[in-house]
């Protein structure tokens, strides 16, 4: 008798794991909510360790902790970090651990769910989530929920492989990673699933539920169990909207448009314009942080609120801590700061930022819009619709973070005034810098997922998986040994421009090592096939 057939159940469960199917995936949603939320946990406690040993003080509590802290040590707190923070790039380039001078984020494990069959290596994550503890313990200004992201993807990725779980399985599982770390660092498990389906997944397929709510729902536990079940932001009661707050609001969206805009832009250009700068000079990106230290540590002595993740100052301008000029110089100051931390290759994401630059420009308007005399919801309230709308603009997540809002304030009405204000802003800010941080930062890297996978199957399914292999003497002497062709690493969407361009039939395929051998001979025909076979599989993931 079969080992199968005396434990039926148990063949039962491996077969379910190996054929992706969902009973299995809810079981590993769990168990990647344990994971992710303790990962998340690790990061946190991470970046609180380096703040106390930085800076003396609790990296949500900067702002007041560096209050008495000599200016030198204020200055010097980010150049020590980003001495650290280069040598790390540094065993990480020369090992193989970071793909580029950099550490991971969202932007990764959006590239991995569409174009990598969802692999991400576990030190690539644990390596990137200590270069991004450093660098926030330190006083980069960034935030820590991309980076608990990529490491709750990474493990996913680990578990998956060792699974040997199909395609399908470990894009659900990246999910479940992300939604998991997202919730534990918000406490926030619907919005945590919903940003897992919005940015990670990029669809709602049925099958995806369930695993994915399940690994928040433990994320955000496992958060509540060890930190409390209090909100990331120290949230005041908000004062009920009237009539008159619905056009504040639509102009609210219009400004949280043109700064997201903005955000977007620098976050973007920055890295690239440093980059190409050093570049230019001989100076290795690696060694680029201890710079970018010095000028974080000149800003923070200007206005120590632009240090770190920002929690303590995002919260000062929801309940009204300050006064409507500061308000909007921090607003400079922070735009500034995060671009030079992202620019300098000090680690961190963009969530946080998005929040407190939000939070800072809706109080402003709240204030200017009492200073008119209107009677309307106040400071605090339009400071929180600022929260969502530039955040969820800049992210490209407006749901995710309406339902942010919504579990951080628990209030219909300022959830609703967030859903107005971000599908305004982010209408029109996508229009203006052409995307959201994340889509133009893996577009960077040649995959344009802003027009959805079927543009993206053609740029990740290469020529050497659909051709007919074949032997150089097969092709006979009838081919011209000069004529156009095709490599077996050319992607599949120039092969299909290719023969229709030549207006062929079909050609061989060569190899690009040695004397380019001829490997292989595809056809119009088998390129259109498997395009339509790949499309067909990503409608049927998308839509079941």
């Amino acid at each position: 008798m079969t080992g199968s057939n005396r434990f039926p159940a148990l063949h039962w469960i491996v077969h379910q794991w190996k054929d992706g199917r969902s009973p299995a995936l809810w079981l590993l949603g769990a168990m990647m909510g344990v994971l992710a939320g303790y990962a998340a946990l690790g990061l946190i406690l991470a970046i609180e360790l380096t703040s106390y040993l930085v800076f003396g003080s609790d990296h949500e509590l900067l702002v007041s902790g560096v209050s008495g802290l000599p200016a030198w040590q204020i200055m010097l707190a980010p150049v020590g970090g980003g001495i650290v923070v280069s040598a790390l790039l540094y065993l990480g380039r020369s090992r193989g651990w970071l793909q580029e001078n950099r550490s991971g984020g969202v932007a990764d494990v959006m590239e991995a769910r569409a174009a990598r069959s969802g692999h991400i290596t576990v030190a690539n994550g644990l390596l990137s989530a200590t270069i991004a503890a450093v660098s926030l313990g330190s006083g980069g200004s960034a935030g820590r929920e991309g980076p608990a992201v990529h490491l709750g993807a990474a493990i996913a990725s680990l578990i998956a492989r060792l699974l040997g779980l199909p395609p399908r399985a470990i894009r659900i599982l990246l999910a479940c990673g992300a939604a998991a770390a997202v919730a534990a660092s918000f406490n926030a498990p619907v919005a945590g699933a919903l940003f897992a389906f919005e940015i990670v997944l990029g669809h709602y397929a049925l099958r995806t539920i369930a695993p994915v709510a399940i690994a928040s729902v433990t994320g955000a536990l496992i958060s509540r169990f060890h930190l409390g079940a209090t909100p990331a932001f120290a949230m005041p009661a908000l004062s009920p909207a009237g009539l008159l707050d619905l056009p504040g609001v639509i102009g609210l969206g219009l400004l949280a448009a043109l700064l997201s805009a903005a955000f977007v832009r620098s976050a973007i250009y920055a890295p690239r314009w440093i980059g190409e700068t050093a570049n230019r000079v001989g100076l290795p990106l690696w060694a680029l942080p201890p710079l970018g230290g010095v000028l974080i540590g000149g800003l923070a002595l200007i206005a120590p609120e632009i240090l770190g993740v920002g929690y303590e100052a995002t919260s000062n301008a929801v309940s009204g801590g300050y006064s409507i000029a500061v308000l909007i110089f921090l607003v400079v100051l922070k735009l500034l700061a995060t671009a030079i931390t992202l620019g300098f290759r000090f680690g961190g994401g963009v969530f946080s930022p998005s929040l407190y630059l939000g939070a800072m420009l809706g109080a402003a308007f709240g204030g200017l819009l009492a200073l008119t005399g209107a009677e309307t919801a106040g400071m605090s309230f339009y400071a929180v619709v600022g929260m969502g709308a530039v955040a969820g603009a800049a992210l490209g997540a407006p749901l995710s973070t309406t339902l942010i809002v919504f579990e951080l304030t628990a209030s219909y009405e300022a959830s609703v005034a967030v859903l107005i204000a971000v599908s305004l802003a982010t209408v029109l800010s996508q229009s203006i810098a052409g995307g959201s941080i994340f889509h133009k930062q893996v577009l960077r890297r040649g995959y344009d997922l802003s027009r959805g996978q079927a543009r993206v199957l053609l740029q990740t399914i290469r020529v050497r998986e659909i051709m007919s292999p074949m032997q150089e003497d097969e092709a006979g002497a009838d081919v011209d040994k000069e004529a156009p062709c095709l490599f077996d690493d050319d992607y599949l969407g120039k092969a299909i421009g290719f023969l229709s361009a030549e207006a062929l039939d079909g050609t061989v395929v060569r190899s690009r090592t040695g004397d380019q051998p001829i490997i292989g001979y595809i056809t119009r025909t088998e390129a259109h096939a498997a395009y339509a076979k790949a499309l067909a599989e990503a409608h049927e993931e998308e839509h079941s």
